[in-house]
Formats: structure tokens, sequence, C-alpha cells
């Protein structure tokens, strides 16, 4: 890799970790204003299936219960978002987009009737988009990532089973699943398949055989053809 390429990775990376800085900054901001003003956001949280509820659809990611909840969702969130900005520049506001309002609208049609918030949906549909992407693509990076999440995030497989009660299980499993159907939806996009060295040595044996047994046929038809005028 030359200078310009480990420059233009770095500013990848910077801008990545930059983007998931500001998103962490919003959520952390809404809920300063919160604790200062002594109120809660709850109702702008997604009420499946009433005209007023609908509003969470937009903002339910970024309203938190209480701090313990935020700091749970804020190292898991920041990594996924950086590893998808900087896996996916040209496609990861999409991904964000379009996986922030299906599970919202999921949520909202088919959850139980109280308040859902939180970045959880978000976060479920990033890491299943990420690990999808990864088992499709054939890229072990972004399978790491992944599984990175899901060591410290401890309780992500269990956290889309209807376990505990006062957990919006219904944003894991919508946020999951679109996630899911993300990745195979722009399974022609995004980073290429990794090939390790191994692969390419197996490539230039048989380069090699192949103009050993050239070089072999050759000779055997020069040879028969000398005989032949002989």
């Amino acid at each position: 890799m030359n200078n310009n390429q480990q420059n233009i990775e770095r500013t990848k990376f910077k801008a990545s970790l930059i983007i998931a800085f500001l998103f962490i900054l919003v959520i952390w901001v809404v809920k300063a204003f919160e604790i200062i003003e002594n109120t809660s956001f709850y109702k702008l949280g997604i009420f499946p299936r009433t005209i007023s509820g609908s509003i969470g659809i937009l903002t339910a990611p970024l309203i938190h219960s209480d701090i313990n909840h935020i700091v749970n969702n804020t190292i898991t969130i920041f990594i996924l978002t950086a590893g998808l900005v900087y896996f996916y520049r040209d496609l990861w506001y999409r991904i964000i987009i379009i996986s922030w309002l299906l599970s919202g609208i999921l949520v909202w049609i088919g959850a139980r009737s109280s308040y859902h918030i939180g970045c959880s949906g978000l976060i479920y549909a990033e890491v299943s988009f990420i690990f999808f992407s990864g088992v499709i693509r054939k890229n072990i990076n972004l399978m790491a990532i992944s599984l990175l999440v899901v060591f410290l995030y401890g309780s992500l497989i269990w956290g889309i089973l209807p376990i505990f009660y006062h957990i919006s299980w219904e944003s894991h499993l919508f946020g999951a699943a679109s996630g899911l159907l993300l990745a195979f939806y722009y399974r022609n996009q995004g980073p290429p398949p990794q090939k390790w060295s191994w692969m390419f040595e197996d490539e230039d044996e048989d380069e090699e055989e192949y103009y050993e047994l050239e070089d072999e046929t050759s000779l055997k038809t020069k040879s028969e053809s000398q005989n032949l005028y002989n």
C-alpha cells in the first residue's frame, strides 16, 4: 500500500469515527436536556397502531429511558456505525435511513401496545446487516465486527426473544430482520470478497503448471513434426 492509499484509508477511518461520534453526541444531548429540564421524552417513542405514536418512527432511536439504557447502547452503536461508514462509504447512509424507518414501521404495525424507545432496533439492524453482508460477500472483516459486538453486547442473541417483558424485543427482532433484508438487497454493493495470500499462491502454482504443460506439449508436437518429415 503506497502513501496515497494510506492517506485515503486514514481519511476514511477518521470520517467514520466522526460520523459515529456525532450520532452518539445527539442522543446524549437529548438525554442531557431531559435531565436538566427534569422531563422525559418517552411519549416520542413508538406507540403501535396509533396516529400520535407514529411520530416515534422518526424519534424513538434518539430517546432512552435512563442513563443505564443509553450507556449500554453507546459503545455498541459507535462501533457498528463507524464500521458501517468505513466499509460502506457509498452506502452507509441508505442502510441507516432505511433500517431506521423500516424497523420503526414494523414495530408500529406489529409490536405490543406500549411506548418503544431507544436505538437498540438500529443496533440490531446494523449488526445483522454487517454480519450477513460479510457472509454473503465472504468478507471476514465485516463478520469480525459483528462478532465483536456480540461479545460486547452479550444479550444480543437473547434480545430478539420475548423473555424480558420490559425490553422491546420487537424492536430487536424487526431491526435484525431489516438488516438481513438489506444485506440481501445490497449483496452486489460494498467491499469486495477477500482473497488471502494462499489463494494467490495457488493461482501462481496453477499458472506455472499450465506453462510447464504447454512447454512439454510444444516440445512433443515439434518432435512429432520432425519425425513426420524425416
